[in-house]
């Protein structure tokens, strides 16, 4: 499926740093950390992890004075080691306070995310509307946004929904002829608070297009009726993601369920994959996935992909699995320098395919193939590029000069930056 034939929604576009959301800018990937951020080396050494992994924007925890006082430094640091990605403050409950007691905090990050449901807006709304905001948490965040020339992301969940809200529109709905169900009312409440909360940032001077929204539920049909839902009533630029997807496979799926469904109908500005990592795992899976959801679409490109079958009774050799493994580990393991260096290679196919029946024709479907011997065949391996076979490996070898035929394409074939003759 072609990104061609998917129409996405209008939306503003949100300046975050360097990174343009919306307004037809390319899908944007990002991240959060799981590190103490008062611990500035461990947080930014994990940034720069998953900016490496290619998250375009990285959310950090600001919520306490420590972590407010480390963001600046963990700045510093990540500028000194040539990563610019821009960094995302997540505040909550002691946002306010944060922002106005640290402003090197306040200056050094690109977009503060504001949950309405806890930043512990004060209820006296005559007296804010009257004009004096100067005691209301949420006012004072945005204030400091408009100070610092910062973008917002105003992120309502389903888990810390204003509760005031919510009971005033259940109120409402149980006096209907014909009431909505509790769940419908629960979302539409979501896209309110959302929607409520934006207006009020837009009346107390805040740019509409400095404003980002997100809805987070962790049921998939919910994200999707929410999201559909918003995506009609705003031209805001929209922020994806499952909140709470789980682990591993469970989490993937869920998210990619929910997501793709969304993209494909225009939906979505910028992505985020909440994966609760496993024990010791990588944080910068949840980038890995993100990217290759947008890619499997044909939304974006971001390293090359690798085609394989799944193996069969005609394969009971590990050799491909093995050599797939293998191929796309280095395949991800050079997107850094590639990217820098080469236009386009992150567009390249490549295919470790298992035996004779289709190994031939899928390797010449990509930019190049291998087609290792199955159960029985003879002991070579053809490999194609360009849909042209080029020459057969044997022996104990294949994975490591089947890596290095790669390296060579990959110079020989993809313009080198700032250069007008391949090489």
């Amino acid at each position: 499926m072609g990104a061609s034939i998917i129409k996405r929604r209008p939306a503003q576009r949100v300046l975050v740093g360097r990174v343009m959301l919306g307004g037809g800018a390319p899908i944007v990937v990002q991240s959060m950390t799981n590190t103490d951020t008062a611990d500035v080396e461990a947080t930014t050494r994990q940034v720069h992890e998953l900016a490496e992994a290619g998250s375009e924007l990285v959310r950090i925890t600001v919520n306490t004075p420590e972590a407010a006082a480390a963001v600046p430094r963990i700045r510093e640091r990540l500028d000194s080691m040539g990563c610019d990605v821009p960094l995302i403050g997540d505040f909550h409950y002691n946002g306010h306070r944060l922002l106005t007691e640290f402003p090197d905090c306040a200056k050094a990050l690109a977009k503060y995310r504001i949950n309405p449901g806890n930043v512990g807006r004060n209820r006296q709304s005559e007296k804010l509307l009257a004009g004096h905001p100067e005691d209301d948490p949420f006012s004072i965040m945005i204030a400091a946004a408009i100070r610092y020339d910062k973008s917002v992301r105003i992120g309502v969940n389903w888990g810390s929904l204003d509760q005031s809200l919510v009971v005033r529109m259940m109120d409402e709905n149980s006096r209907q002829a014909e009431p909505k169900d509790v769940r419908e009312v629960t979302r539409a409440a979501l896209i309110a608070s959302a929607l409520q909360s934006a207006q009020r940032a837009e009346q107390l001077g805040l740019a509409h297009n400095r404003i980002v929204l997100s809805c987070k539920v962790s049921e998939v049909q919910d994200l999707i009726a929410v999201y559909r839902t918003l995506a009609m009533q705003c031209d805001y630029a929209l922020h994806l993601g499952l909140t709470e997807a789980g682990m591993g496979s469970k989490g993937i799926v869920a998210s990619t369920a929910a997501l793709a469904v969304l993209l494909q109908e225009g939906i979505g500005d910028t992505i985020r994959i909440s994966l609760t990592p496993e024990p010791g795992g990588s944080r910068t899976q949840e980038v890995v996935v993100a990217q290759e959801i947008l890619q499997t679409m044909g939304l974006r490109a971001f390293a090359p992909m690798v085609v394989a079958c799944p193996g069969c009774g005609r394969t009971t050799s590990i050799l491909f699995q093995e050599l797939a493994q293998s191929i796309q580990a280095h395949l991800r393991s050079q997107m850094p320098v590639w990217r820098e260096r080469y236009d386009g290679v992150e567009e390249m196919t490549v295919a470790v395919m298992g035996c004779v029946v289709n190994g031939p024709g899928e390797s010449k479907l990509t930019n190049i193939g291998i087609s290792l011997p199955g159960t029985g065949e003879s002991p070579a391996a053809p490999v194609y590029i360009d849909g042209e076979k080029v020459v057969t490996l044997r022996g104990d070898n294949i994975a490591t000069e089947f890596t290095r035929i790669v390296d060579e394409y990959v110079a020989r074939k993809y313009v080198r930056r700032n250069e007008s003759e391949k090489v």
